[in-house]
């Protein structure tokens, strides 16, 4: 709909141009025309709003709101100048007229190009759900992203059944981006789980997410050195040492985040206070309390997309509280041990993955996995797993597995999507990571995975 409202608004404006250069030339005519101009564009916007697709989000706001200028400008321009306005409009003045309206319009419309009309997917389940956030402070950690001797902070987002009064617990599932992600990376999926009684806590990975805020409210975005490393990490002739320091740095510093977060809510639950740690801001103490209390620590899963994948297997092996665990297309980075530069191979963590452990990955993915065989981490981890499985969506791409695609198509195709449809791609790795959830950490249905979707 978008294109609709674009090409209203060129013709519009060239029809405008047109009929003053063949019919009204004069000043004061084509002054007064320009306002009527100006709100027809406005009125039009306003009649296409019951359509799908055109709304008054942030998708149009600009351009709303840069209608209505138009028509006050134009308007008090025409009053203004009335009594001077003689003789004839100069037809350049038309000219550059109508192109300025078409592109300062047309540049307003952007957002509507790049985000898609997205209202979130339909839940499941028989639960609410509701949402609250808090931010963690570990007086442990200096943050070695700043120089300011300040400590790490966490932020994370409870999505939990709305019912939830502490009566009743649930299974507790934490999740971590990926690179350059952030918090609502994967909201439906939350949704969905938290529909079917599960507390899920997403967090923000300051500095490897792409925009978060921290206890003073500023926003902290991706810090830059890190993009380049992500990218640098990917070129053909980045030497192996190089990716393998690069990356376990990067998977220490996320399972410090995550294991934190979880040592904070079992150790508040336990004591049934919330200790200095915990920044909450506009958020009421007695919602968190209330959330907390409904967590069931002795059934919790770990899950993230790309290198909170990652980061996820990794956690899941070294605490002895988690129960199962998803890496949605990441690549098991925490498990490798070191390369050896001799034989020109990585080696790997000793002994079987001791929990449940799910592997989801896109085609070129699963492919690429295949072709290097037993020497690839994923594979060394799931086939030594005590309770490893793995699947893989056909024609799907990296960010199939995020909302992105749903949220906005543009964006997420230039970061890598397939030509899976992205609704059921989405829907469909909700029902998995559902279905493996609740056969783990609540002991309910049959597992059911397959060994591709498309």
């Amino acid at each position: 709909m978008e294109q609709l409202v674009l090409w209203l608004i060129i013709l519009t404006e060239i029809g405008f141009a047109v009929f003053s250069f063949v019919k009204q030339r004069e000043k004061l005519q084509w002054l007064r025309n320009r306002c009527c101009v100006s709100a027809v564009e406005l009125v039009l916007y306003l009649l296409l709003l019951p359509f799908p697709g055109i709304d008054f989000t942030f998708r149009y706001k600009i351009f709303f709101y840069l209608l209505i200028v138009r028509v006050f400008l134009s308007t008090l321009c025409y009053v203004l100048k009335k009594k001077k306005a003689i003789g004839v409009k100069h037809g350049f003045g038309i000219v550059i007229s109508g192109l300025l309206g078409i592109v300062i319009l047309s540049l307003s419309l952007i957002p509507s190009f790049i985000f898609a009309d997205y209202q979130g997917l339909s839940t499941t389940g028989s639960h609410e759900v509701a949402m609250t956030n808090a931010i963690l402070v570990d007086s442990s950690r200096i943050e070695t992203f700043e120089t300011d001797g300040s400590c790490r902070e966490v932020p994370l987002y409870f999505y939990y059944p709305a019912d939830a009064d502490g009566s009743e617990t649930y299974p507790l599932i934490v999740f971590s981006h990926g690179a350059f992600g952030y918090y609502m990376s994967n909201t439906s999926t939350y949704m969905e789980l938290a529909s079917h009684g599960y507390v899920v806590v997403s967090l923000d990975h300051p500095y490897h997410s792409f925009f978060t805020k921290d206890t003073a409210g500023k926003t902290i975005t991706v810090s830059p050195e890190f993009i380049n490393n992500v990218f640098y990490i990917n070129e053909e002739t980045t030497p192996e040492q190089e990716i393998y320091e690069l990356s376990s740095e990067w998977i220490d510093l996320r399972i410090a985040d995550m294991g934190f977060v979880l040592d904070s809510i079992e150790s508040s639950q336990n004591v049934s206070a919330l200790s200095d740690a915990w920044f909450l801001g506009n958020t009421e103490e007695s919602t968190i309390q209330c959330v907390l209390n409904s967590i069931d620590c002795d059934r919790i899963g770990l899950m993230g997309h790309s290198l909170g994948g990652g980061a996820s297997v990794t956690l899941g092996r070294v605490r002895d509280d988690i129960d199962a665990v998803i890496d949605l297309d990441g690549t098991m980075l925490g498990e490798e041990t070191g390369y050896d530069t001799a034989t020109n191979s990585y080696t790997f963590v000793n002994g079987a993955y001791p929990v449940p452990l799910l592997s989801i990955d896109n085609e070129e993915h699963h492919t690429s996995g295949e072709i290097v065989g037993s020497y690839y981490v994923n594979n060394v981890v799931i086939d030594n797993a005590i309770d490893g499985h793995n699947t893989y969506f056909i024609g799907s791409g990296h960010m199939n597995f995020t909302d992105l695609p749903l949220f906005s198509p543009f964006l997420a195709s230039k970061l890598g999507t397939g030509t899976i449809d992205e609704v059921h791609a989405v829907e469909t790795m909700n029902a998995i990571v559902l279905n493996f959830m609740d056969y783990y950490l609540l002991g309910e249905g049959s597992l059911n995975i397959q060994e591709s979707y498309e």
